[in-house]
């Protein structure tokens, strides 16, 4: 009897369900993460606008140093099994409160591209299914938030529940757009075009008409490829997290990096420049007519469709584990660090999180146009990304600063690679900000100033988390370890 009055007292463990993810069910997550139908069709004339045939090149530019932050990504992992990722992995390895705005960069972009991203899921279901009402913003806005409610049930009950959704539709929109980028080329080389005739000088810096222009398509690409890591976030519930969840990131990187280009260099080829500036929010669709003519668009917009409802799943993720770190290390009300008793998923974080996004969702969508509100959006995530991805490329560096000598693979894939990689995110997210509108400023950097009020206040309160707490390397990558030792092995 005392036992059971002993366990009545003790209060309830908070975690997250072990084992819910596979490690391919990592890999699945993380180019659903990327989203890269969304991607394409949202962002292309974005990208188009400010770097016009330079844009293969900046995505390859860009795709160079995020491999290397994904790199710092596995690595911090292996050291580190934690669902707040960057913010735990900085906090300890440079300093508590960079670890929290890193953290903090992630839930505000997070917050901000859920609602960007519920616009394009209601407005590529009623192309679909009622093209007539594609200008009626009521509608539009209804649609996105009910797909937003069903993804934010599904991230509730349970992660296992998530990954099974994640397979069925990306499997469906990577399958769609294999098909199509094999059916692009074909086209493009056989048929007669309204833009240019490929080179692979497009690869390259010529066409670039300045650094500005540079660090204006690198800042659009890296939101190309922001998603990824929700690997990391998820390293607590994948099977073998500490190894699956950095091979996940990284291999999602490669599969994005391929169908961005692809289908970036179609783009360019068979579509006119003013037809792309036209379809702002629908260039893979316009593709899609343009290569089959017919059903290519409809089926295109399914690809969009399931890619923006896969994204906006994966994005509350990150933000609700995120959260879910942070609270349960008390940065933040400690009961954003709960999770429920039987789904093992942080609910009270995904409870709030949705309620937040649905009353922005709704609010901002009759505040401006549709092209208006994804480009600010954008850019501002750019910001964001950019600075929480140099912090962890630079923690990685210091983290592991004992052994990055002791082999050529360690040298080139711990310090070099992901240090290269933290020195252009930096570049990118100081030059970009005399360029930007003052709405991105404002979005992007004011958003990201307000993380301070919870840093004074859990400072004050002296919570655990400000006591710093260095990263410690596990046994087969510690310095110490004999020179024969595995670095890929399992712990």
């Amino acid at each position: 009897m005392a036992d059971t009055d002993v366990s009545r007292t003790q209060p309830p463990q908070h975690e997250l369900q072990a084992d819910g993810i596979t490690a391919a069910g990592s890999i699945v997550m993380a180019v659903a993460g990327s989203a890269p139908a969304y991607s394409i069709a949202a962002t292309t004339a974005t990208l188009v606008a400010v770097a016009g045939l330079a844009s293969p090149a900046a995505l390859l530019w860009c795709a160079l140093p995020m491999l290397g932050i994904a790199w710092a990504f596995a690595y911090l992992g292996r050291a580190d099994v934690n669902a707040g990722a960057a913010y735990s992995w900085v906090g300890r390895a440079l300093h508590p409160i960079l670890g929290f705005f890193s953290g903090w960069a992630l839930v505000v972009s997070a917050t901000i591209f859920m609602v960007a991203g519920a616009l394009p899921a209601g407005v590529m279901t009623v192309a679909l299914f009622s093209p007539e009402n594609m200008d009626n913003v009521a509608v539009v806005t209804l649609v996105g938030a009910v797909w937003f409610l069903i993804m934010a049930t599904c991230v509730l009950i349970g992660v296992r529940i998530t990954a099974r959704a994640q397979w069925i539709m990306s499997t469906i929109e990577v399958t769609i757009l294999v098909v199509f980028a094999i059916a692009a080329i074909a086209h493009a080389l056989t048929s007669s075009h309204g833009g240019p005739s490929f080179s692979w000088d497009w690869f390259g810096f010529s066409h670039f008409t300045g650094t500005g222009a540079f660090v204006a398509a690198a800042l659009v690409a890296a939101f190309y490829y922001w998603g990824w890591d929700v690997a990391a976030n998820l390293n607590e519930e994948t099977k073998n997290g500490r190894k699956a969840s950095g091979i996940g990131g990284l291999v999602g990187v490669i599969i994005v990096f391929v169908l961005f280009e692809i289908f970036t260099i179609a783009t360019l080829v068979i579509l006119p420049t003013a037809t792309i500036a036209a379809n702002s929010g629908n260039v893979l669709g316009v593709l899609g007519d343009a290569v089959c003519p017919g059903i290519g668009g409809k089926i295109l917009i399914v690809a969009v469709m399931l890619s923006t409802i896969a994204t906006l799943e994966t994005t509350l993720i990150q933000v609700t584990r995120t959260l879910f770190a942070m609270g349960r290390d008390n940065t933040i009300p400690a009961a954003f660090g709960h999770s429920h008793p039987k789904w093992r998923t942080p609910a009270f974080a995904t409870l709030v999180v949705t309620g937040v996004s649905v009353v922005l969702f709704i609010g901002s969508n009759f505040l401006g146009s549709v092209g208006d509100i994804l480009s600010n959006a954008i850019s501002s995530i750019g910001l964001q990304i950019a600075f929480y991805y140099a912090l962890a490329g630079i923690a990685v560096v210091v983290a592991y600063r004992k052994i990055i000598f002791k082999s050529v693979k360690n040298f080139i894939f711990i310090g070099l690679w992901p240090g290269i990689a933290a020195l252009f995110m930096v570049r990118i997210f100081v030059v970009s900000i005399p360029s930007l509108d003052t709405i991105v400023i404002v979005i992007g950097l004011g958003a990201l100033a307000l993380g301070i009020v919870p840093i004074i206040l859990y400072w004050k309160k002296g919570a655990a988390y400000f006591s710093r707490r260095p990263l410690e390397l596990p046994d087969e990558l510690d310095a110490t370890a004999p020179d024969d030792i595995d670095l890929d092995a399992p712990r």
